[in-house]
């Protein structure tokens, strides 16, 4: 009964730390990813009327990107991302239903993301602003 006792205490402890260090790193995940949260910018395609683009990215416990895409102007809303990859400060995102593809690069204080929108056929300069 000892040697039952002894292994189900070793085997509780053994499973309490693998929580909590995973805990610990899921947390440190979000931390580590300053890509996370909502942006937004506004798209010039020069003769037709300027465009609003709110984007919004999430991260998962595992730490997968999510995101979904917003046209304030269009009254159109949760647009999803369907690819999204960030590293070293490179964004990169796409929306299948919105035929979208966006590459950009964040800036060196983390509060907006410079880069290139592509949409059907064009690409247009596109900085996103952190919003609160």
């Amino acid at each position: 009964m000892k040697k039952f006792r002894r292994s189900l205490f070793i085997l509780s402890t053994a499973l309490s730390v693998v929580l909590i260090l995973r805990a610990g790193s899921a947390q440190s995940t979000a931390a580590e990813r300053p890509i996370v949260g909502d942006w937004e910018g506004t798209l010039n395609p020069g003769a037709q009327p300027k465009k609003r683009i709110v984007v919004h990215i999430a991260v998962a416990q595992d730490g997968t990107l999510s995101g979904t895409i917003d046209y304030p102007d269009d009254d159109s809303s949760g647009i999803p991302i369907t690819a999204i990859t960030s590293k070293r400060g490179a964004l990169h995102f796409e929306s299948e239903t919105s035929m979208v593809v966006y590459e950009g690069n964040m800036s060196q204080d983390k509060s907006g993301i410079s880069g290139t929108w592509k949409q059907g056929g064009k690409a247009l300069d596109l900085t996103l602003k952190r919003t609160p």
